[in-house]
């Protein structure tokens, strides 16, 4: 099993999160988070004082889904949140020891 963590732009939530549920994965969790990467912000004016912004606001999904799903998956995501700009986000992948739902008590592949 593995962990796939996305992070991409706000805008892209709905049309990733529409094409994941269309590809039948069981279930996500999806999170606001802040950051920075390659775009480094911007300037912007407070009282007469520049401020450098740099983090912005990003959707962070994390999906449990099984090896075999992996590239599939990976390439959704690509396909459905590049807009070819900076900024468009990072996929991290890795290894999951154990899974367990915790109202069945199932564990690994069966408790996704």
């Amino acid at each position: 099993m593995k962990r796939i963590s996305a992070i991409v732009r706000p805008e892209k939530l709905e049309p990733l999160k529409e094409a994941l549920f269309a590809a039948s994965i069981s279930g996500m969790t999806i999170t606001q988070v802040m950051g920075c990467g390659n775009q480094h912000g911007w300037s912007e004016y407070f009282r007469g004082t520049e401020v450098l912004l740099n983090m912005i606001p990003k959707v962070k999904f994390e999906l449990i889904v099984t090896d075999e799903t992996v590239d599939g998956i990976v390439e959704l995501i690509c396909k459905t949140a590049a807009t070819g700009e900076v900024g468009d986000g990072k996929i991290f992948i890795s290894p999951v020891e154990e899974v367990v739902r915790i109202r069945t008590r199932e564990h690994g592949e069966a408790a996704i």
